[in-house]
């Protein structure tokens, strides 16, 4: 039996609400993605400025000043990582011909041990694989993502320096525009609950990613791999996206070892070692560490991963978790959407409903 209009209506509303958000989402990837990223690196600035303060020198400094060291050293990380992503290119195309030797040669023990005479020779496997695809293509192309990820970090830096230097004014901002007290209680309310459960989850998962990747190099270094650092980075970098990340940061060095010694011992030694650095920080020190701060449902983030990453491809996947855990301190913020953020919630009982 079709119910009265006016109780179609909210669901109706709702589902055409979401649709166009999503619409927006997509087609305003250029403008909103460094605006949102760029508000995620603030609370990882803001924790770290405050860090500062424990120090025996820089903590006498201002908040001012000590955001502004923060900022630059922010800036130049960021800047010495796209010199290295850029460095790592170069070399491996100068690499490539040792890495088809070795190609060959795992090609014959593979022919080999299946019995096979006749072995495929390397311009055979280039004509079928990599023979159908036009490198200097693939090169412009790197090259131009590489160049749209800097400008896109370029306007990352820009709207968090602008977003530090406004910080201390946003409350009385926030008071000045809500004519309604109450109002604006709540709204700096939910902005504190905000800054606090995704500010600490960013500052320790920041943390937890750095000596991950600090391990990771460690290994790889140890081992001989190549481009020891990039991959380092990349492991650190995408351990950022929940379940997966973790597993494909491994997968790349590992498949690059197979090339790059022609061993499966080898690859299979390092395999070991990253995904063993992996399960301990995972299990052991990431829970003790964060524990459950964001309060999202595992199918609540799988489903956020999934929609994120449809929207604004790795990006999505990276800014997942905040952007959905500030989603639902929104939805509990008001009460026609708090029972959304109760769905959301991993523990009810601590979901302030």
């Amino acid at each position: 039996m079709i119910g009265h209009p006016q109780q179609l209506a909210l669901p109706v509303n709702a589902a055409l609400l979401v649709v166009l958000a999503g619409f927006l989402l997509l087609i305003g990837k250029p403008v909103l993605l460094p605006i949102l990223a760029a508000v995620i690196a603030v609370y990882v600035l803001i924790n770290a400025s405050e860090a500062l303060r424990a120090l025996p020198l820089l903590g006498r400094l201002s908040a001012p000043v000590r955001r502004l060291l923060v900022l630059l050293a922010f800036t130049f990380v960021v800047v010495v990582l796209l010199l290295v992503v850029v460095d790592t290119f170069g070399r491996i195309l100068r690499e490539a011909p040792s890495y088809q030797a070795n190609i060959e040669r795992l090609v014959a023990q593979g022919a080999d041990m299946l019995g096979i005479d006749e072995r495929p020779d390397w311009r055979t496997i280039r004509d079928a694989t990599l023979g159908r695809l036009s490198l200097p293509s693939l090169i412009n192309t790197a090259l131009f993502n590489i160049t749209g990820v800097g400008a896109s970090v370029f306007l990352v830096i820009v709207y968090s320096a602008f977003l530090l230097a406004e910080r201390d004014g946003f409350a009385v901002k926030l008071a000045a525009a809500m004519r309604d007290a109450e109002g604006a209680a709540r709204t700096e309310a939910m902005i504190r609950d905000i800054n606090h459960r995704i500010g600490d989850y960013l500052a320790i998962k920041t943390l937890i990613n750095v000596i991950l990747g600090l391990v990771s190099f460690v290994i790889l270094w140890a081992l001989d791999v190549d481009f020891a650092i990039f991959w380092a980075l990349v492991i650190a970098l995408l351990n950022y996206i929940p379940y997966f990340g973790s597993l494909v940061g491994v997968a790349f060095p590992v498949a690059l070892s197979i090339v790059q010694f022609g061993d499966l011992s080898w690859t299979l030694l390092l395999g070991f070692l990253l995904s063993a650095a992996q399960m301990i920080v995972g299990s052991i020190v990431e829970p003790r560490l964060i524990g459950r701060r964001v309060n999202l449902s595992p199918f609540v983030v799988l489903v956020s991963l999934a929609v994120w990453s449809a929207l604004w491809g790795l990006a999505g996947a990276l800014l997942a978790v905040p952007l959905t855990s500030m989603l639902s301190i929104v939805f509990s913020s008001f009460q026609p959407t708090r029972p959304l953020a109760l769905l959301m919630a991993d523990r009810i009982d601590q979901t302030r409903l």
